[in-house]
């Protein structure tokens, strides 16, 4: 059975999603926390800067290959808490270390690079051979391109060519 999938994103070579979309304090969290979060042997994935309520949250969501825990999240927020104080320039009520979820968009070639062997969904611009959907298996992903196994095919797609893309869950 295959999972209904909520919207996919766009890879642009350029500039990778999300970078645009984060706040002034979200981008100086991200600064401070992604050589900590990288050292611990995770991925740095995004920060946000909120308001919800009355209250301003700050998250960070990390990443990894086989997926993330509750002790990984913690561990994450000891080092990172520790490293933010005092250093942004807004003072956030909550501090969330996070999953982004398994069915998150991807967002950055390392993403495609932590799920290399893992069969994902990819919508394109315009239709290779009629179709503009690809299911498939990440061989490979570098600057230049992404290649994908397709049953017996071997797919090769430049990056300005994926309109979306994310991970295929099946039940």
């Amino acid at each position: 059975m295959r999972v209904g999938l909520g919207p996919l994103f766009c890879l642009s070579k350029e500039t990778e999603p999300g970078m645009a979309g984060r706040s002034k304090v979200a981008q100086e969290a991200y600064d401070i926390a992604e050589p900590i979060v990288r050292e611990l042997g995770f991925d740095l994935v995004d920060c946000e800067y909120k308001k919800e309520g009355q209250y301003y949250f700050l998250r960070i969501f990390i990443d990894k290959r086989g997926g993330i825990s509750i002790e990984d999240c913690e561990a994450v927020s000891r080092e990172v808490d520790a490293a933010l104080e005092g250093k942004l320039h807004a003072d956030p009520d909550y501090f969330e270390v996070s999953s982004p979820g398994a069915t998150r968009p991807f967002s950055s070639l390392s993403d495609y690079v932590r799920h290399e062997g893992e069969e994902i969904e990819v919508s394109l611009f315009a239709p290779i051979d009629g179709s503009k959907h690809i299911e498939g298996i990440i061989e490979s992903a570098t600057e230049e391109e992404l290649v994908l196994a397709v049953g017996e095919d071997q797919i090769r797609l430049e990056w300005d060519k994926i309109a979306k893309a994310q991970r295929t869950l099946r039940f």
